[in-house]
């Protein structure tokens, strides 16, 4: 049995102390039972457990308290981009604002990304996030056309007729609960450009990040989304496993 096989148990039980922690079940600043007490409500071994425990101090999840035990970090980092997530619960807290809502005919990008035919009609919003500070973030999504979403998922077409203030991602994900979503995104590194540069303040050659998203149910692609993140704005979280 390889190494990553043995490491799989410790992984899924990470997973589930993380989950607890954000379900409210070990709230931040809270004190964890004490090994034993922990493995017996898990129903895991107490190696296991003390492994996976050890990983979650080291990604600042707990401390360790002489005299008190484990607690749950006051601030637990974000969860991060390896979960398909809106980007306002990753980045937060920031205020979404609607820019445009709107619908448009497939261009390259969202006819690579939806296998749209020429003549659909895609829903299209633009939002601008903020948070305290003077950076923001630009985001621009498609939805698939209409008798995409009456077959795959009518519950996501039905809520884009009635937007919410977030975006659409956060949408798509509110109605979404217990469908085999799946998400494939692509990062690399852009430029501003002029007309993202006048809408975020920024200088046109300000560098940034750029997050290409797809998002399918099973093999039918039902958003694509571009996400630019200019130099200055808050981090992405990205949480690695082994």
């Amino acid at each position: 049995m390889g190494s990553s096989e043995q490491r799989r148990p410790v992984v899924v039980l990470y997973e589930r102390i993380v989950d607890a922690v954000q379900a409210g079940t070990y709230p931040p600043g809270s004190v964890l039972p004490s090994e034993p007490r922990l493995a017996a409500e898990l129903g895991v071994s107490r190696p296991a457990l003390r492994e996976a425990l050890l990983l979650l101090q080291e990604d600042g999840l707990l401390n360790v308290r002489r005299g008190v035990g484990r607690t749950v970090a006051t601030r637990p980092p974000r969860r991060g981009f390896e979960r398909l997530r809106p980007l306002e619960d990753l980045l937060g807290p920031v205020r979404v604002t609607p820019l445009v809502r709107t619908v448009e005919e497939p261009t390259d990008f969202t006819t690579q990304q939806l296998l749209t035919s020429a003549g659909a009609q895609l829903a299209f919003w633009e939002s601008m996030l903020t948070g305290e500070g003077p950076s923001a973030v630009h985001t621009q999504e498609w939805a698939a056309p209409a008798e995409v979403l009456a077959g795959a998922h009518p519950a996501f077409a039905q809520a884009l007729a009635e937007p919410a203030p977030g975006t659409m991602l956060s949408c798509l994900t509110g109605v979404s609960r217990g469908l085999p979503l799946t998400g494939h995104s692509a990062l690399s590194a852009t430029l501003l450009g002029r007309r993202r540069g006048e809408q975020l303040g920024r200088p046109a050659d300000t560098a940034a990040l750029l997050v290409i998203q797809s998002v399918r149910i099973g093999d039918v692609p039902v958003m694509a989304a571009k996400y630019t993140l200019p130099t200055g704005s808050s981090a992405l979280p990205v949480l690695q496993t082994l």
